[in-house]
């Protein structure tokens, strides 16, 4: 561990832990380290080495696992042991009993099905632990009078753990040295307001950091702190909240519903109506039952969304919720905040303009004083450090601290007051000049022409009287303007113009002046940038607060509360908002929006609290995470058409076997034949294509609105091929001719669903219908396929009248699925 040091602006050097606070009354020295200061707590500088070994050897240590995916014995578990594996799986063994190797066939499937599931998800889960840990905030703990930082699973009872604005508390424990420390507890108790914490006070773990600094000493670790149960039991690779996931659980119920009494009927009529050989008819009857299971839509949604989980990884995406691949698929409202988002977290000072003929050099001497008393400064006071440091010229020597108010998002201000070098106290304040000087003000005009530039202004206004005495920022005296030029993502335009596109409105919200939030925002095209509302102006009305966030497109002097308000106002409209951002004043608007995207570089709570994390610290994937959920949804959609169409012509034919009292047409190794050509190999790779179709609500209405008329004119089809060749054949061989024919139409019908759904079509697309047509016709025509499938196309003249009913059904299934699309939109 290395000692904590200051460089010489005052600010944490590039590889040190942070530096603690500077006593009030320490003369600033920042070349020298600042050693940690007893602050009159016992336990302040930590503990030794060997107390620490000590608490190991007794298991006080945070051992919580922090899971960020599940195990792999839940992701077999959830793979193989379905509803839906044990029906195929005694229909399976019941088949190997009394049928051909090939009439199991399907069995096989389902275990090729599950194996690349389980496969597929354990790959996801190496992706998202491996994430996780890059991404893993590290508290700053002292031990032997020295600070670093630590993974949070070492730290143990007693340890003194340090706190800035945006830590998150990460276990229990009591206020060891508190300087403005203002805790919100709103995540765990739901109240808004930040507690202002004195040594002695108890914080808790789930809590985090809002202004000020301190620290605390342990008291409940691992499963004793308070949040460690909430901890424990959350998990990354949650599916809830999912459209796509309730909605196909939604369809197997269904499935479920009429699966059952149909296979009882036709078990009835298969093995006691029809007087056929004893394993025929079991063979048939499981040909009946096995195709009504959709059993590789599952599969292929858990596929999907392990393949998008690994495909965002590679672009250094951390989903800690699977549903917000999803989830940020249907977002029609992205809140942006500008700081860190639309702009990169340094700033540069352009100019400083003494103001009532205040004297240059010393408006100089005070910036560096200013600068050098935060030991936690914020992107404005770090562009203060860089343009003046301390020891710089003037050299601010000789200017000591005697007290120090931390920036808050609340008070848009920060402040510091001195004993300068002759003696003379001083207290200043910096911080937005609309809230320091009153409303018309003669400056704030000047203000106004720079921030239609884009540039960002700071008020350094000097307080006569006390630094926290009350009313003391409206009495402030302005000395000087400190203009800003914040650095422009080189990627933000572009994103902004790619959410245009896709006609998802942006909102940008900041802390910041409108009008030069509105300029930067302009800077990057963003449309409707000219239309800019000051949050102090917001009407609280929460439908009025809503019509106003519909008709603006950036919000200034936004405080976190507003920023969760407005959040709350979109979705009553029926908006679905995501909300992305870096800072502590962002985490109770990223917690309640639909989707909370935070920087990977941001404060530990709000990364603790989205759905998603850029790692990258790159707005710029957004879009991808976009695309990603798009593709999800869209192909998702696509092939669950394919497979419930099967189900429903499946369900159709055994309830027409039953009451036409006529054996079931095909075998186990037909179906599984078909399925694999119209079903299986197709949906594989539909499910993983490209797809920009924007997402789309109500998935089961939209699948079943296609799959129940595809199914019953499927069925109807093969049905009519199969009455009209059990009139056509007799004899010895009168079925598998029979069967061959119905199952020549059934192929062709299925074969023509699968053309509509791979539309619009594209190379490759072309090629795999092409290649699942070419696959059936070898079937047909090499004779030991012919027999191991028992397909013989028996004549020409029920062949091709099979082909002519598969023709018309062709026609059929086109006009019906225009029909849908017509009146219920594609």
């Amino acid at each position: 561990m290395t000692q904590r040091a200051l460089d010489s602006s005052g600010e944490q050097t590039p590889g040190s832990p942070r530096p603690t606070k500077i006593d009030a009354g320490a003369e600033l020295d920042p070349v020298h380290p600042v050693e940690l200061p007893p602050s009159g707590h016992p336990d302040a500088t930590g503990l030794t080495t060997s107390e620490v070994a000590e608490r190991v050897a007794r298991g006080e240590v945070n051992d919580v696992p922090v899971r960020s995916s599940r195990s792999l014995t839940e992701i077999v578990r959830a793979n193989v042991f379905t509803r839906f594996n044990l029906i195929i799986g005694v229909l399976w063994v019941i088949m190997l009993f009394v049928a051909p190797i090939q009439d199991s066939l399907f069995g096989f499937v389902i275990v090729a099905n599950t194996g690349i599931g389980i496969i597929q998800e354990w790959r996801a889960k190496k992706t998202l632990d491996s994430l996780a840990v890059i991404g893993e905030a590290k508290p700053t703990v002292r031990r032997d009078g020295v600070a670093a930082e630590i993974s949070t699973h070492e730290i143990v009872l007693g340890d003194v753990v340090e706190l800035g604005p945006g830590d998150k508390v990460v276990v229990d424990g009591t206020v060891a040295e508190a300087d403005s420390l203002e805790i919100d507890e709103s995540l765990l108790t739901g109240e808004a307001d930040p507690v202002l914490k004195r040594a002695g006070d108890p914080v808790m773990s789930g809590s985090f950091v809002v202004a000020g600094g301190g620290a605390f000493t342990a008291t409940k670790v691992g499963r004793e702190a308070y949040a460690a149960q909430l901890a424990e039991e959350a998990s990354r690779f949650t599916l809830v909240h999912s459209e796509l996931r309730s909605g196909i659980s939604t369809i197997l119920k269904y499935v479920t519903w009429m699966m059952v009494p149909t296979a009882i009927g036709l078990i009835i009529s298969q093995l006691v109506v029809k007087d056929n050989n004893f394993k025929d008819s079991v063979a048939r009857t499981v040909g009946g039952i096995v195709p009504m299971i959709p059993e590789g839509l599952v599969l292929l949604t858990s596929v999907a969304f392990a393949i998008g989980v690994v495909r965002l990884g590679r672009k250094q995406c951390l989903v800690q919720e699977l549903p917000a691949i999803e989830g940020l698929a249907r977002v029609d409202v992205v809140c942006l905040d500008k700081t860190g988002t639309l702009t990169e977290g340094g700033m540069d000072i352009t100019e400083v303009r003494p103001l009532g003929g205040s004297d240059e050099a010393y408006v100089h001497q005070v910036l560096r004083s200013l600068g050098s008393s935060d030991p936690r400064p914020n992107a404005s006071l770090q562009a203060i450090i860089d343009a003046y440091p301390a020891g710089g010229e003037g050299g601010g020597k000789g200017w000591t601290v005697t007290d120090a108010m931390p920036f808050s998002s609340a008070r848009k201000y920060s402040g510091a007051a001195f004993t300068e070098t002759d003696g003379t106290p001083s207290a200043w304040l910096l911080g937005a000049p609309d809230v320091l000087l009153p409303d018309g003000d003669g400056t704030l005009t000047e203000i106004e022409h720079l921030n239609e530039q884009g540039l960002r202004v700071l008020l350094l206004a000097r307080v006569r009287g006390e630094l926290d005495a009350p009313g003391a920022a409206d009495g402030a005296e302005p000395t000087a303007l400190v203009v800003l030029e914040q650095r422009l993502r080189p990627d933000a335009g572009e994103t902004l113009a790619y959410f245009a596109q896709q006609n998802v409105a942006t909102k940008v919200i900041s802390g910041d002046n409108a009008v030069s939030v509105g300029a930067v925002a302009g800077k990057l095209g963003l449309a409707g940038a000219e239309n800019t509302l000051d949050a102090r102006r917001m009407p609280t009305d929460p439908d009025e607060m809503a019509t106003a966030m519909e008709e603006n497109a950036v919000f200034g002097r936004v405080t976190p509360q507003q920023k969760r308000d407005m959040v709350a106002a979109l979705q009553s409209r029926g908006h679905t908002v995501a909300m992305t951002g870096d800072g502590v004043n962002d985490v109770l608007a990223l917690k309640d929006a639909d989707i909370g995207v935070s920087m990977g570089s941001g404060s530990e709570a709000t990364r603790a609290v989205a759905q998603i994390v850029l790692l990258n610290n790159s707005f710029a994937t957004l879009p991808s995470v976009v695309a990603e959920g798009r593709r999800v949804i869209g192909n998702i959609t696509r092939v669950a058409t394919l497979f419930l169409t099967k189900t429903v012509y499946s369900v159709l034919l055994a309830i027409l076997v039953v009451c036409f009292q006529v054996e079931y047409p095909f075998l186990p190794r037909h179906l599984t034949l078909l399925s694999t050509l119209t079903i299986g190999v197709p949906a594989f790779f539909l499910a993983l294509a490209p797809n920009k179709e924007r997402a789309q609500p109500h998935f089961v209405r939209r699948v079943m609105r296609y799959a129940i008329p595809s199914g019953v004119i499927a069925a109807a089809a093969t049905f009519t091929t199969y009455l009209v060749a059990r009139h056509h054949y007799s004899g010895p061989g009168a079925l598998e001719a029979e069967t061959s024919a119905a199952t020549l139409t059934l192929f062709l019908v299925s074969m023509w669903v699968l053309a509509i759904i791979a539309r619009p079509y594209t190379w490759w697309r072309i090629g795999l219908v092409a290649a699942m047509g070419l696959g059936f016709l070898i079937v047909l025509v090499v004779p030991w396929l012919q027999d191991f499938f028992a397909l013989k196309l028996v004549g020409t003249t029920m062949p091709w009248g099979a082909v002519g009913i598969a023709v018309a059904a062709a026609a059929l299934l086109e006009f019906s699925w225009r029909l849908v699309g017509g009146r219920f939109g594609a």
